[in-house]
């Protein structure tokens, strides 16, 4: 006789060295200067680390966030854009997943956003 605890095989919780970014997207709030960030991950039997790093397209670090153990496979944060006057213009956005060490992290992605200017 087979239990099954999932009713979603795609939910079953994975060994640390198949956890991946799945899904990773940023999108800006109305001021500039907020950013929503959505990051999905393998479920997960031991917790991942993660970093997510926002940089100017001139390489300026505008803003870091640094998640240790989250629980959540599904996560959602808002970023804020520190250092700008004007924060309009093109971002780079990368997330580091890792367990024991970030060198080299198991996995990473990095997106492309835009923050308009509230003229448009």
């Amino acid at each position: 006789m087979e239990i099954h605890l999932f009713n979603n095989a795609n939910l079953v919780p994975q060994p640390k060295d198949k956890i991946r970014i799945e899904a990773f997207s940023a999108s800006p709030y109305p001021d500039g200067f907020r950013v929503k960030v959505n990051l999905k991950l393998t479920p997960f039997q031991e917790r991942p680390n993660l970093v997510i790093v926002a940089r100017r397209d001139d390489g300026l670090q505008v803003s870091d966030l640094d998640i240790i153990a989250t629980m959540h496979y599904e996560n959602e944060f808002t970023m804020h854009i520190r250092g700008l006057d004007d924060p309009v213009g093109s971002y780079a956005m990368t997330a580091e997943l890792y367990y024991e060490t970030r060198d080299p992290p198991q996995d990473k992605s990095q997106i492309q956003f835009e923050i308009p200017s509230k003229d448009l």
